[in-house]
C-alpha cells in the first residue's frame, strides 16, 4: 500500500507536466501568455487534489490486487 506522501509527490509531479501541456495549448489557440498562465494555476490547482484523493481511493480498493499468501 502507497502511503500518502507516495501520492502526493506522485500527483504533484504529474500535475506539472500536465500544466505546462496545457499552457503551452492555451497560448497557443490563444496568443495570450496571461491567459495561459491564468489557466494552468486553476487547473494545476484543482487537479493535483483531484487527483490526490482520486489516488487514496484506489488504495483503499482491492480491485486488481493479488490476496496476500495466493
Amino acid at each position: 500500500m502507497e502511503k500518502p506522501m507516495r501520492s502526493i509527490a506522485k500527483a504533484i509531479s504529474w500535475r506539472i507536466v500536465a500544466t505546462l501541456t496545457t499552457i503551452v495549448l492555451v497560448v497557443i489557440f490563444s496568443k495570450d501568455w496571461a491567459l495561459g498562465t491564468i489557466v494552468g494555476i486553476t487547473e494545476f490547482l484543482t487537479k493535483t487534489v483531484i487527483y490526490y484523493v482520486h489516488e487514496r481511493v484506489w488504495n483503499v480498493s482491492d480491485f486488481g490486487r493479488k490476496i496476500k499468501g495466493n
